[in-house]
């Protein structure tokens, strides 16, 4: 039972009938004090079903529920660890390891995709957390986020696992368990894909299925020309699925003067992320095909415009609104500042807008570590020095750009989408440049992070890709 007394503590009933997979996760990422990267309320960073809308828009969670690739997508996003197994893919005898694992354990907790009609319950398919393991009558604990339903009850873990091995109608996959633990370093990630962009299935299939068919069908003589050959063909626009994260929250009390010692640890963290990736050959060599082949950065890149759009969400989110059209940003409003951060003066900038939601106004500040020297965001060069070439950038712009975009994607995609490169030197050098083992401690978990979310991104479309062809039959 070690395990339950973080639980119980952020125990929670869920705030919408559909809401079981949010709820259950919301607990689990509170029991493990995982930050959210933003404020909930006040001054506390606390999860809330409503900050849970990176995969799919709420509006669908409300109306549709969640699947069980999509939760553990959540959770990926949110920051924790996690591992996921169907049950047609596991067995009981592992499903038990993982309950006394997490049942034993304070900062392991095991999350359950059940059917409730194999318990004897009212309802279908559900998520609940499991708060204890009773090993000589070999039960678990369902802490039912259903409170209004159930209250948590003991299960044999065999019915258990009945109710775990059984399909899920609506994506035609078993369901099954996963366990959530807290990463060993605390999260604050500069890249993220934005997982509910349903352009993702597009991507995912361009990138796992078609660029290894296209290596492996072409003669190259540099690494220059497969990364060209890689990004020439994207199926769209790469900043629609990496996106990078801006920390935003309501202003308080007038102006801010000072930036606190997390919030500076957290903007220094991000711009040393940044300057470690545009230090790297993927970086070179993407500055290289853009200057190469014309491709310029869209106009709206500006760190200004960047921001504006970071506000209008943010305050969507904190008046928890989803809906984007009743959003009015003001941007003759928005107000820079240097603030004292770490007792320098002018490391970090907050820019400050009024935006009106709903009719209601707000003032949303957005954090940012440097200010851009000049108008033109981004711009850089590829020069040459002792033979090695290296990007000179015109100013010291702290905020990623699309050139930033698409090398930490090179660097993300799989080891595997390589093996198809006919010639073993080329292979043997683009797999060095990509290398993980080979990159600085902060931007290689940057790089895994990215790698995992993309993992679970591709099983979530290719579950949906199997939803749709299976409707279609029906229909037909």
């Amino acid at each position: 039972m070690n395990g339950f007394f973080k639980l119980v503590s952020t125990f929670q009933t869920q705030a919408e009938p559909a809401y079981c997979g949010l709820t259950t996760l919301v607990v689990v990422l509170n029991a493990l004090s995982v930050d959210p990267g933003r404020r909930w309320k006040g001054p506390w960073r606390w999860f809330d079903e409503s900050m849970l809308d990176c995969c799919e828009p709420l509006e669908n969670v409300k109306k549709n529920g969640i699947t069980f690739s999509k939760v553990s997508c959540m959770a990926q996003c949110a920051g924790a660890s996690v591992q996921a197994f169907r049950a047609n893919e596991s067995s009981l005898d592992l499903f038990r390891s993982f309950v006394e694992t997490c049942a034993s354990s304070e900062d392991h907790h095991l999350v359950v995709s059940y059917d409730r009609q194999m318990l004897k319950q009212t309802g279908t398919g559900h998520f609940s957390p499991v708060g204890g393991y009773h090993r000589h009558k070999d039960m678990a604990l369902i802490l039912d986020v259903a409170r209004f339903k159930y209250p948590p009850h003991w299960v044999p873990l065999s019915l258990l696992w009945e109710a775990l091995n059984s399909v899920d109608e609506a994506t035609g996959k078993s369901r099954g368990f996963m366990m959530i633990t807290k990463r060993a370093k605390p999260t604050c990630f500069l890249f993220t894909l934005s997982c509910k962009d349903q352009r993702w299935r597009a991507m995912c299939k361009y990138l796992l299925e078609e660029v290894p068919h296209l290596l492996k069908s072409r003669g190259f003589t540099t690494v220059e020309e497969v990364v060209y050959t890689v990004f020439g063909s994207l199926p769209a626009d790469v900043a629609s699925f990496v996106k990078w994260i801006v920390e935003v929250k309501p202003a308080v009390n007038g102006p801010i003067e000072k930036v606190d010692r997390d919030e500076t640890e957290r903007l220094l963290y991000k711009s040393k992320v940044l300057q470690q990736l545009r230090q790297t050959r993927a970086f070179v060599l993407i500055t290289k095909w853009m200057e190469q082949n014309s491709v310029n950065s869209p106009e709206d890149e500006s760190l200004q415009t960047a921001m504006l759009q970071a506000r209008c969400q943010g305050a969507a989110a904190f008046r928890g609104s989803n809906c984007y059209s009743n959003v009015k940003c003001f941007k003759k409003d928005v107000k820079e500042s240097n603030v004292t951060s770490n007792g320098a003066r002018g490391e970090a900038v907050v820019m400050s807008s009024r935006v009106l939601v709903d009719g209601c106004e707000q003032v949303i500040d957005a954090l940012v570590p440097k200010r851009p020297l000049s108008g033109n965001v981004g711009r850089g060069s590829v020069l040459q020095q002792d033979g090695i070439d290296q990007v000179t950038l015109e100013e010291d712009a702290f905020h990623p750009t699309t050139r930033d975009l698409l090398a930490v994607l090179l660097l993300a995609l799989p080891p595997s989408t390589w093996e198809q490169i006919p010639d073993l030197r080329i292979h043997a050098e683009i797999s060095r440049i990509v290398s993980r083992k080979e990159l600085p401690h902060e931007l290689q978990l940057e790089v895994e992070h990215l790698f995992e979310q993309a993992f679970f991104v591709s099983r979530s479309c290719a579950e949906e890709a199997l939803t749709e062809e299976a409707l279609i039959e029906t229909k037909n």
